[in-house]
């Protein structure tokens, strides 16, 4: 079926006349070209059409539609990622042709997260050069995207691939560890998230919070809980719910109640 006719079909069949269905969206003698098939509806439209006659975009798309030419690029760029495969992804991105409203953001994004963290791997494998190279283009895809990293990453990397940039990288080295570990908590790597905690010459909340929550990973249960309620007053709706599940492997119900009720 006809994309103009797929939309005069959910008009009529919502009982809407032209008229209530263009709103403050498109003008009437718009939608007439529309239904007509003398013209094509914006995605924009097309939203407006799904929200206001109750239908799913699929409705009016046909089943092999390609809103974007990248859109092919894109699948195998964002496949190549979320399986680590960092460079596949880059490799993939080669294919992509801006400017693309629908996808530039992704894009630039995908960009930056894959080069950060090739970066990292080259700095494991003693190729400095090269990931400070990769750093650069890193930097520069994410300054053309809304949905930037935190630089900070970016800056610790720099760091350890040249310990020269230490003295402009103004991060205090607590402060670089503790990112070093939030990083590696969210690899699941606690145990190496413990080693870079325990490197730091303090003990800030945000340090007892990640301490806490490293050592609840690895089964720690009573060290957990004393880091954890440490961290409490300044993070109390991260640690309550690790809390709870504390006391209870503890034994201690009592307590275990108290931090269940804290969440209601």
């Amino acid at each position: 079926m006809e994309l103009a006719q797929r939309i005069k079909n959910a008009r009529l069949e919502a009982g809407l006349s032209q008229r209530q269905l263009c709103g403050e969206v498109i003008t009437r003698n718009m939608l007439s070209l529309i239904e007509s098939g003398r013209a094509r509806p914006s995605m924009d439209t097309l939203q407006h059409f799904s929200r206001v006659l109750g239908k799913p975009m699929s409705y009016f798309l046909e089943e092999d539609a390609v809103l974007s030419p990248n859109q092919a690029a894109m699948g195998q760029a964002e496949a190549a990622f979320g399986a680590g495969d960092y460079a596949g992804a880059l490799t993939a991105l080669e294919a992509y042709r801006a400017p693309d409203g629908l996808f530039d953001q992704t894009r630039y994004l995908l960009e930056a997260l894959s080069c950060e963290c090739l970066a990292e791997q080259a700095i494991a494998q003693g190729k400095k050069a090269y990931a400070l190279a990769l750093l650069d283009r890193s930097e520069a895809a994410a300054e053309k995207t809304l949905y930037a990293p935190d630089a900070a990453r970016r800056t610790i990397l720099r760091w350890q691939a040249d310990p020269a940039t230490a003295e402009n990288a103004h991060i205090p080295m607590t402060q670089a560890l503790m990112l070093q570990a939030e990083g590696a908590l969210l690899r699941s790597d606690p145990a190496r998230a413990v080693q870079l905690l325990d490197a730091a010459e303090e003990q800030p909340p945000q340090w007892q919070l990640l301490r806490g929550q490293a050592a609840y990973a690895l089964g720690d249960h009573t060290a957990a809980a004393q880091y954890l309620t440490a961290a409490e007053g300044e993070y109390p709706r991260q640690v309550t719910a690790l809390l709870e599940q504390c006391y209870l492997q503890l034994g201690d119900y009592k307590r275990a109640y108290e931090y269940a009720k804290k969440q209601n």
